[in-house]
């Protein structure tokens, strides 16, 4: 805020005054000088080599630029652990699938992602037992089937545009919005889902909750959302 000021009013101070504003990088990361970001450019590369390679070098890596080399930058970076008791035998603790079951994603709809992230969101979280969340406007009716349909490598002719599937995969989210009630909200939509998540209010982002352009609305997108391809889509905020 200081500098701002400063550049702003030069005459206060004995300083000069900079043609524009320093882009500090407070809202989007910024690669030299800008304010540090905890999702980084180098933070995601390490993330992905270290789940490819499962290696623990490349984890290590990981883990020493999540907690050694960063500023502090979240509430939890000023707590430490204080405990007087022993770890308990790794024998006791859950297995993975048993702790993978209580993970569950945040509401990201088709259109604010693509359909093969999308997708391959809900074919993996229901591998690990998790639960996937659809967001609002509807979701392919292809998904609610388990596949057994997939060859020797992987393909399926359900989802050819997607790699990596093995018979038996579901895609469909456990967890489906209702938020508006209008956008692809359906009975066959509603019986396919293990949890309702009804919306009360919109403005986790600016704008319009819930706002799609218009170039996003796909003819596949508009199937799905019972809409108009090309026509923007606002939920109520």
């Amino acid at each position: 805020a200081m500098m701002f000021h400063l550049n702003s009013y030069p005459e206060l101070e004995e300083a000069t005054s900079a043609e524009k504003l320093n882009w500090v990088g407070w809202y989007k990361y910024r690669k030299n000088g800008g304010e540090y970001h905890y999702n980084n450019p180098d933070m995601s590369k390490a993330l992905h080599k270290a789940v490819r390679k499962k290696e623990p070098l490349a984890y290590e890596d990981y883990r020493r630029q999540m907690m050694d080399a960063k500023p502090i930058s979240t509430l939890r970076d000023l707590l430490e652990f204080s405990s007087d008791r022993q770890p308990i035998p790794v024998e006791e603790v859950e297995d993975t699938m048993s702790i993978c079951s209580r993970f569950a994603t945040g509401g990201m709809s088709l259109g604010a992602l693509s359909r093969e992230a999308h997708e391959v969101i809900g074919f993996g979280v229901n591998r690990v037992g998790g639960k996937s969340n659809s967001g609002e406007g509807g979701e392919d009716p292809l998904r609610y089937r388990r596949l057994n349909d997939v060859d020797d490598v992987g393909h399926s002719p359900s989802f050819p545009h997607l790699k990596g599937l093995r018979n038996g995969d579901l895609a469909s989210s456990k967890t489906k919005q209702i938020a508006s009630g209008r956008f692809g909200v359906t009975p066959h939509y509603l019986v396919n889902a293990e949890q309702l998540e009804i919306k009360i209010a919109q403005g986790a982002k600016p704008g319009e909750g819930g706002q799609l352009p218009g170039p996003k609305v796909s003819e596949y997108i508009a199937s799905l959302r019972n809409s108009v391809p090309g026509v923007e889509l606002i939920s109520p905020p």
